[in-house]
Parts: structure tokens; sequence; C-alpha cells
């Protein structure tokens, strides 16, 4: 299992959001970029990025921030955020992006991603966001009727490398992880997921590692705020995988 550090962008700023709140905002630091080489100098093998504004407004804002990341770390990267279009996931993965996440889309047009997967083989995902179980779009602010679970299921046969699942009501709280809720997921598709949304500790990263089949974990506000540090989140987990077998 990955353990993936999310970089956020705001206003072109490293920030971190409580539940999805967009007037709770706590900016961590000026420069995305540096934080974004911070966690790959840590050993981060992916890092997670998302343009906040992109998602809210429904097009990329903060590209100028991903270029600057792409420099800084190389990659693996991948970005989500306001990606509404093949022509912006082209310009993403052209600009060096290694895998592009579609949100919003992905619930209101799911033939677009069927699309994006012929095309662009591996590196195409999806997000999806849940509150209470049931899929939120628009940067959040939007709460549809649609289960997070039945949405994931149509993308079963489109070629989806990897499905991002983020349970809102826990993102940016430092409550821990939704871990019945990951485990339905993961036992119900056979598209690796990512978990994201309330890591704390480093007993939480345990509990993922123990729900098996995870791809990775994005951690966010418990790097930010010095819960653990990535490298002792990548060391127990590594610890873990040996134990097991």
């Amino acid at each position: 299992m990955l353990v993936i550090p999310g970089v956020d962008i705001k206003g072109g700023k490293c920030v971190r959001l409580f539940q999805g709140r967009l007037d709770q905002v706590v900016v961590y630091s000026e420069r995305p970029e540096l934080m974004a080489k911070r966690w790959k100098e840590e050993g981060a093998e992916w890092i997670h990025v998302v343009d906040l504004d992109g998602a809210v407004e429904g097009r990329p804002r903060n590209m100028d921030v991903v270029r600057r990341i792409l420099r800084e770390v190389g990659g693996p990267v991948e970005i989500g955020g306001g990606i509404r279009d093949l022509a912006t996931i082209e310009a993403y993965l052209e600009m060096g992006v290694d895998r592009v996440v579609l949100g919003t889309v992905a619930q209101r047009k799911p033939s677009l991603v069927g699309e994006a997967c012929k095309r662009f083989p591996g590196r195409i995902a999806v997000g999806i966001d849940a509150k209470d179980g049931f899929v939120a779009i628009e940067g959040w602010k939007r709460l549809t009727e649609e289960r997070a679970i039945d949405l994931a299921r149509r993308f079963e046969d489109m070629g989806v490398s990897v499905i991002v699942y983020t349970d809102i009501a826990r993102d940016g709280t430092l409550g821990g992880p939704n871990i019945e809720a990951i485990e339905s997921m993961v036992d119900s598709l056979s598209i690796p997921i990512i978990a994201s949304g309330g890591v704390s500790s480093l007993e939480d990263i345990k509990r993922l590692v123990e729900v098996g089949r995870l791809e990775g974990v994005i951690v966010g506000k418990a790097l930010y705020s010095g819960a653990f540090t990535l490298r002792e989140a990548i060391a127990l987990v590594g610890s873990e995988a040996l134990g097991r077998r």
C-alpha cells in the first residue's frame, strides 16, 4: 500500500480544508511546489495534487503551480480538480502529469471517462467524493442522490486505473478514516482503490493496511500538522507488509 501525500492548491497556495469547506482553510505554504519537493525527498512514490479553485469553477485555475510542482519533483504526479473535458486531460498529460483524476464529470458524463480511458490507457483515475455514502460533486458543493458504490461500479469495465475514494465528513478532521465504507468499496470492486480522508495517526495507517487490497492512502493534514512523518508511515507500511507474508 502506498502512502501518498496530498497537495491541495487554492489561490496558488498549499492549503488544507476542513470537511471540504472553503471557508475553513489553513495555509501551509505559499509555494506548493516546495511542499511537493519535501514529500518527494521523504520517500513519496506519488504526489496527489488537487486544484481546489478548479474543482469549484469547473476549469483549471492553477496550472502554473502544477507546472512548478512537476519541475521540482519530476513525477509521478496525479492531478484532479476542474477537469471536465478531453482537451484538459490531454493538456495535463502533455505537461507531464502521470495520471488525471476525473470527479464531477465522471458522475455527470461517465461516457467521457470511457473515451478518456481508450485514448489515454492507464492514465485515467476516477475521484469519488462521498458524504454519508452519497456522491458529492462541484468541489463538494452539491450532494447527489447517487450512492458512491453504485457510481464506482459503472467504471468496472472501462479501463479506469484506480478510484480515489474520499470521505468528505472525515477529510481534514483528523478523526480517523471510515474503515467500514472503505472495506465495502474494496470488497465490491475489482478496480484498485486509493482511500482518502481522516487519517490522523500511524495506527490509522496500520488499520488501512489491514483492510487489504488497498492501492494506497492519501494523507494530508496529519503530515502537515506533524502527527507523524512520511518516512514513519512508509516504514510502517513496509513492516506491516513483511509481517503479513
